[in-house]
């Protein structure tokens, strides 16, 4: 029996809206990567009418996973998302495997990333904050750790979040709706005014990269795409607090769809002016590719404006990860898979609060060693195998479960979903080649885990659920 399941244990409450879904799936995936990612791909695809066309394709494929996601999340409407979903299709184990690599650097060192990149952009808009000025030297047998203003700021809006989100989800959700309305307005703005009266060029579209550049190749196009679908990664997040959504069998679904169509425009349009702005060859060489644009567009004055909007979409992306990454935790607790202690909910404020904590501990410890890039990098392969298995989910639950209410179907089935896993696998594989010794460190930390499972399945056994693959 679940632990949620006995009587009188606190549980979650439903009080996120459709508004707060879609503000959900766009805060998660729009990050600081929509003013680093456009330079990548123009350098892999030196044609800017393929290089937006790519950004739209692959859009696209995300949508795909999502009409998937949508039909398991309003089957499904509870805490943990994705994890539920292995959960049902593979088994107790697989889903463990899934937690446990989310716990110990796939969310938590995004997190981290996102913490550090909001710190990094707020130290550019006001020096004093920056990672030059050291707050704490320390050293010892040779091993030294700086604690600089940037780490402190980083550290401090982690604790922030979690306490927004530890005393309230509807304080969390309308802290993350305001940032993405926010920022969405600010975009837009940038887009209308630069596009109307900005000094850039249409003519930067016509053409490729200059006459002497290499022409589009299967190579780049696959290069382009990779750097492309971590761009999009971030819309499952709303799978995962499922156990919050007012009318899931409808919000989740639709906010699922209208977050990833929303996303969709926003990064063709941010794209447009980019290249508006300068020329593809120029753009493509640019490492501080928003300075860059704002400055050929307006004046060089823009630059400190545009760093506070980086830092303000890294804040609000950072706060739908600590919002959904805690549930999937709680959940692994409810089944007797993580410490016991992660499943508790306040009984006040009815959040993961444990879970929360915990989870903040783990991050302060990432962001203060800065190890936080290399286990995240690490694990890219194993993350993008889960978007394979809950996708494949589908199809597994449509036959072993075939009587379970689907409130929502996913369009196109089976066909739309096997385009996906075919070009997951792909993807897969093609991470595996590239990153040969990072896929395969991530896959040996992940088995790290096991010994931990073996242990709380001997300490609490869990009986098999009705309709559950064990």
């Amino acid at each position: 029996m679940r632990i949620d399941a006995a009587e009188g244990h606190p549980k979650l409450e439903r009080q996120l809206t459709l508004f707060d879904s879609v503000m959900i799936v766009v805060s998660g995936t729009i990050g600081a990567s929509i003013f680093i990612v456009p330079a990548d791909v123009l350098r892999a695809v030196p044609n800017p009418a393929i290089a937006l066309l790519l950004w739209v394709v692959v859009g696209g494929i995300t949508l795909l996973a999502g009409l998937a996601c949508a039909e398991l999340g309003a089957m499904y409407p509870e805490a943990g998302g994705q994890y539920v979903f292995i959960r049902e299709a593979y088994g107790r184990f697989a889903a463990f495997l899934y937690g446990w690599v989310l716990f110990t650097a796939g969310n938590s060192g995004a997190l981290a990333a996102m913490a550090i990149s909001s710190a990094i952009f707020f130290g550019r808009a006001f020096p004093q904050f920056g990672a030059d000025h050291v707050v704490l030297r320390l050293g010892l047998l040779g091993w030294h750790l700086d604690i600089t203003r940037e780490t402190v700021f980083a550290v401090g809006s982690v604790i922030v979040l979690t306490a927004v989100n530890l005393r309230s989800v509807r304080i969390a959700a309308w802290l993350q709706n305001v940032t993405a309305v926010g920022y969405l307005a600010a975009l837009g703005l940038i887009v209308v005014v630069g596009l109307a009266f900005g000094h850039g060029s249409w003519s930067h579209f016509d053409a490729p990269l200059n006459s002497s550049a290499a022409p589009v190749t299967l190579s780049g196009l696959g290069v382009g795409m990779i750097a492309l679908f971590f761009s999009y990664d971030g819309w499952e997040f709303l799978s995962w607090v499922g156990g919050e959504i007012k009318n899931p069998g409808r919000n989740l679904p639709l906010g699922l769809i209208l977050g990833i169509l929303l996303i969709i425009v926003t990064y063709l349009l941010a794209n447009v002016v980019f290249l508006y702005a300068l020329p593809p060859e120029i753009l493509s060489q640019q490492p501080a590719l928003a300075d860059a644009a704002m400055t050929a567009l307006f004046s060089h004055h823009a630059g400190q404006w545009v760093s506070l909007f980086i830092a303000a979409i890294s804040f609000g992306a950072a706060s739908v990860v600590v919002l959904g990454g805690a549930r999937i935790y709680y959940s692994m607790a409810l089944d007797g898979a993580f410490f016991s202690s992660m499943s508790k909910i306040h009984p006040r404020w009815k959040t993961p609060s444990t879970a929360l904590l915990a989870q903040c501990a783990w991050v302060i410890v990432l962001i203060v060693s800065g190890r936080y890039e290399q286990l995240y990098t690490c694990f890219i392969f194993m993350m993008t195998v889960t978007y394979a298995l809950t996708v494949g989910a589908v199809f597994i639950l449509r036959r072993t479960q075939p009587d379970r209410p689907r409130p929502y179907r996913c369009a196109g089935y089976p066909w739309l979903p096997a385009i996906y896993i075919v070009v997951a696998i792909a993807f897969v594989i093609s991470t595996l080649l590239s990153r040969p010794g990072e896929s395969l460190i991530g896959l040996g930390m992940a088995c790290l885990g096991i010994p931990l499972y073996l242990y709380r399945r001997q300490v609490r056994p869990v009986p098999p659920e009705t309709g559950s693959v064990h």
